[in-house]
């Protein structure tokens, strides 16, 4: 095995999630409507099985939401809000989903804590793709054969071997993680420090950032340090 483990950044456009899947599995920045499409058919075929102790919300307005291209990544408070009620770690419903539906097994790494999420395992998929979070914010992880090489020679997918692990990509994956930590290119989102906009008050965190919101109405913040 020879080549680099890269990060590829994908724009940071409300649709970083879908467009990060879009690459690693179709070599396509350009996925997320498609994307959000597929997410919401899933919740509309199952509401059993996503119904709102699942998702955090109704169905249906979990449906509407994730078709909004405004929703999702870019607008922080959206992010607070729906990552407050919902899920511990964003979009975990959606990888989830997105597995199934590529058959593959998405690993999902926090750079903050160097955790790795594994969504499709279950399935025993034989391929795996790979995003990296940095608590706002995904974007690709692939091979390349060089530094600086073109994306188009990037390796996006590998194959499971049995002890279900990718090889040696996975721990070229965990250095380059473990490096991005240690240069703290990440969002600590329980202690970061926010100002609203609307009336210039300081909070610190997702959780008094969602007080504040849901006590004044104010949904404009601005990160600071």
């Amino acid at each position: 095995m020879e080549g680099i483990i890269v990060r590829r950044v994908i724009p940071s456009d409300n649709s970083c999630l879908f467009n990060a899947i879009g690459y690693v599995m179709d070599h396509d920045k350009t996925k997320a409507s498609e994307l959000r499409q597929v997410i919401a058919a899933t919740l509309a075929s199952d509401p059993t099985k996503y119904s709102e102790a699942f998702l955090g919300k109704p169905n249906a307005e979990y449906f509407s939401w994730i078709l909004d291209s405004e929703k999702w990544g870019g607008y922080l408070l959206n992010w607070l809000l729906s990552h407050y009620v919902m899920c511990y770690y964003e979009g975990a419903i959606e990888l989830s989903i997105l597995a199934d539906y590529y058959g593959r097994e998405i690993a999902a790494y926090d750079i903050q804590t160097s955790r790795c999420d594994l969504y499709g395992q279950e399935r025993n998929y034989s391929e795996r793709v790979m995003l990296i979070y940095d608590g706002l914010h995904y974007d690709a992880l692939a091979m390349s054969p060089f530094e600086d090489a073109p994306e188009e020679f990037d390796q996006t997918i590998f194959a499971v071997q049995k002890d279900r692990t990718i090889g040696p990509v996975e721990g070229l994956a965990l250095n380059l993680v473990k490096d991005q930590q240690s240069k703290r290119r990440y969002t600590d989102t329980a202690n970061f420090t926010l100002r609203c906009g609307v009336c210039q008050i300081g909070v610190v965190g997702q959780k008094e950032a969602v007080e504040h919101a849901q006590a004044t109405g104010h949904v404009n913040f601005q990160e600071y340090r």
